[in-house]
């Protein structure tokens, strides 16, 4: 998640504990797998669905 909003299709905005922005699923391979030390919460499921349609169709052949 990051805070920096730009509106990008690749994008899928997401309020998570009190705190606007968007799931940046251009990005995705900059995670660094040291920060993933713990889980913060769970998505809803609206938030979930579009994750996976947009992965679906980043990802689609």
């Amino acid at each position: 998640m990051t805070t920096a909003c730009r509106g990008w299709p690749t994008r899928v905005e997401i309020k998570f504990q009190d705190k606007t922005g968007e799931i940046a699923l251009d990005q995705i391979r900059a995670v660094d797998k040291i920060r993933l030390v713990k889980r913060l919460g769970k998505l809803d499921q609206e938030t979930a669905s579009a994750v996976l349609d947009m992965l679906g169709e980043l990802f689609a052949l």
